[in-house]
């Protein structure tokens, strides 16, 4: 009997062991699930970094961001789902590619108004007729009388003819 009682402490040392030796490989997953899983962590921001990836981040909260993303993977959440988990515990800053839609629809839309108006202004700008003042030169106009030019010319004459 005493073996039983020194068996038995070693086996509760080995026991947690062994469960997260268990837990740790229910989150093994499958090429697929990888495959998915980096491709939502390439779409969340590190809180920390500035515009990096979770899947590029070295940054501690980084990991265990990409280690939510596994663990809901493997729990068959939807990518919508996993999204909305980050953008509730972190803010819509974190998604790399955020709604498009209410506040967001705007920022999203206003450089392409703000394209399209400016490509109208150039093209109203281009097509206008030019006034009746802006096509008249000024050698068409003989009939007006301007006395400086007249002495410039007078004078222009009498160097060329000297």
């Amino acid at each position: 009997m005493p073996v039983a009682s020194r068996q038995s402490p070693a086996r509760a040392r080995l026991l947690p062991l062994a469960l997260s030796l268990l837990l740790s490989t229910s989150l093994a997953l499958t090429p697929d699930q990888s495959l998915r899983a980096e491709a939502i962590g390439d779409n969340l921001r590190c809180p920390i970094c500035t515009g990096e990836p979770i899947t590029q981040s070295t940054n501690d909260i980084s990991r265990e961001m990409l280690r939510d993303v596994r663990e809901q993977v493997a729990a068959g959440r939807s990518d919508a789902e996993i999204y909305s988990y980050f953008a509730a515990r972190y803010g819509n800053f974190v998604l790399l590619d955020p709604p498009k839609d209410g506040v967001g629809m705007l920022l999203w839309g206003a450089p392409l108004a703000a394209l399209g108006a400016g490509g109208l202004v150039l093209w109203r700008f281009l097509r206008r007729k030019p006034t009746a003042a802006a096509a008249a030169t000024p050698e068409a106009e003989g009939d007006t009388f301007d006395p400086y030019l007249a002495e410039v010319q007078r004078q222009t004459r009498r160097k060329e003819g000297a």
